[in-house]
């Protein structure tokens, strides 16, 4: 039984070179073009994960205009090809231009066999663990929960509580702040819960005028105003059997506010101009970035309503205290946005990393998204700088991630901090720090911290 071969292209306009190649490299399916159309037609044709080639082709073979041409029209067609440029030209100009616009690697030409040959594995390894990463992707996106991208315990947290509460019939208000991703966590309830399988409605109580909103909710009978032709259903009678999701509930007018309440306790909803009641059975999550319970006690939203919606309240951390999720967030909305908008893998330089990690991101997920779809978008090479961010921080210094530098720092602060509190009592700040007095004076010593009092 034979193995198959992964496909390497190598475009090269010497015949010479072409064969060469070809017998250096025969643990690959080697297939070769002279030039940019019989390129383009191989590349179709086997979609291979790694290219070599030449800049100085036909019709331009002392120049690089026609290499840089084919080189944009392959990353253009398969934005995940590495490719691995050879020039024989002196002026690495062309061969870091070549980086610029996203190929993989370069060599100068002649090239060593073995060197080249090891490029080349390395090529093939990377592709196919992005691969492998992007299958894993697309398998997590059945679970309903996928959409929810964190490592934060707090974010966690609430995760877990969404796969406790999904199965039962209780109401759940969703609490956080514009942009955390609260509709998310909503259809993520519904997905987990026995209800799966009927709709999912939604209204955003903010976004429907006043006069508008009791008809949008509740439908309306034939005749009830002027325009109502015809008998039209409301989102809460449509969701019947599935799950109703009322977004910013906090701006829903007192006057609508009596009649949720009624369709709370009694299951009943009566359209505009009817008199009919009519049975529903939908389960109710609300959301909204507003304190009810302030507004309760404020009179601006009944108290006996907050109650009833409160039943389950699961509330979101902002993304600025998800410890290590902006940045984990913004390389998988870079990772989106390059196969979304069809160009080469790209990179956050360290002065971009470290303003996503310190920005406070008011808008939080949807702004991050914007920011990063931009960024994508606007990046000239392959790496995105802070400058392509547009956050305005100015230069900002990375965290230190060596562990002995942070535990160093983190040990001087609780010292000179136990110090502060007794007064440098050697004796209870030991206590307090949890460690004996001698190695209380070790770390001292170590740190170079004298106390501002001397006691035994």
């Amino acid at each position: 039984m034979t193995q198959t071969k992964p496909k390497l292209l190598i475009i090269e306009d010497d015949p010479g070179l072409q064969k060469q190649l070809r017998w250096s490299l025969d643990a690959y399916d080697v297939v070769v073009a002279g030039d940019r159309e019989a390129a383009l037609a191989q590349l179709r044709r086997h979609e291979p994960a790694v290219v070599t080639m030449d800049l100085g082709l036909p019709p331009d073979p002392d120049g690089a205009t026609e290499g840089l041409a084919t080189l944009e029209q392959i990353l253009a067609l398969a934005p995940d090809t590495k490719v691995i440029v050879l020039t024989g030209n002196q002026d690495r100009g062309h061969a870091v231009k070549a980086i610029a616009m996203g190929a993989y690697d370069f060599h100068q030409k002649p090239c060593e066999p073995d060197l080249l040959g090891l490029v080349i594995q390395r090529a093939f390894v990377l592709h196919g663990l992005q691969q492998e990463h992007r299958r894993l992707q697309q398998g997590q996106a059945d679970s309903p929960l996928s959409g929810v991208i964190s490592r934060d315990p707090g974010m966690l947290k609430v995760c877990r509580n969404i796969e406790k509460v999904a199965p039962s019939s209780a109401t759940v208000m969703v609490l956080g702040e514009s942009g955390t991703g609260k509709e998310v966590l909503a259809r993520a309830l519904h997905q987990l819960s026995p209800r799966a399988k009927e709709r999912f409605m939604a209204i955003n109580c903010a976004a429907i005028p006043e006069t508008l909103l009791e008809s949008e909710l509740f439908g309306y009978e034939k005749g009830a105003f002027t325009g109502a032709v015809k008998q039209t259903k409301g989102k809460v009678e449509l969701a019947n059997g599935g799950t109703f999701f009322l977004d910013e509930v906090g701006d829903l007018p007192m006057a609508l506010q009596a009649k949720l309440l009624r369709f709370l306790q009694e299951r009943v909803i009566e359209r505009v101009g009817g008199h009919e009641e009519i049975p529903v059975d939908v389960r109710i999550i609300c959301a909204t970035h507003q304190n009810l319970k302030a507004l309760a006690a404020s009179g601006k939203f009944r108290e006996d309503l907050y109650y009833r919606l409160s039943e389950i309240v699961l509330t979101i951390p902002p993304l600025r205290d998800r410890n290590g999720d902006a940045v984990l967030l913004a390389q998988h909305f870079k990772n989106r946005f390059c196969a979304q908008e069809g160009r080469p893998a790209l990179h956050f330089t360290p002065d971009a990393l470290a303003q996503i990690a310190r920005h406070d991101w008011p808008g939080n997920v949807r702004e991050m998204e914007n920011c990063i779809k931009r960024a994508v978008i606007m990046a000239d090479g392959p790496a995105i700088t802070a400058e392509d961010l547009g956050l305005g921080l100015g230069p900002v210094e990375d965290e230190p991630l060596n562990l002995r530098q942070v535990r160093d720092e983190a040990e001087y602060g609780a010292i000179v901090k136990a110090l502060a509190r007794v007064d440098g009592n050697i004796l209870k700040a030991a206590e307090l720090l949890g460690v004996s007095r001698p190695t209380l004076y070790d770390l001292m010593d170590r740190h170079a911290i004298r106390p501002t009092v001397a006691s035994a």
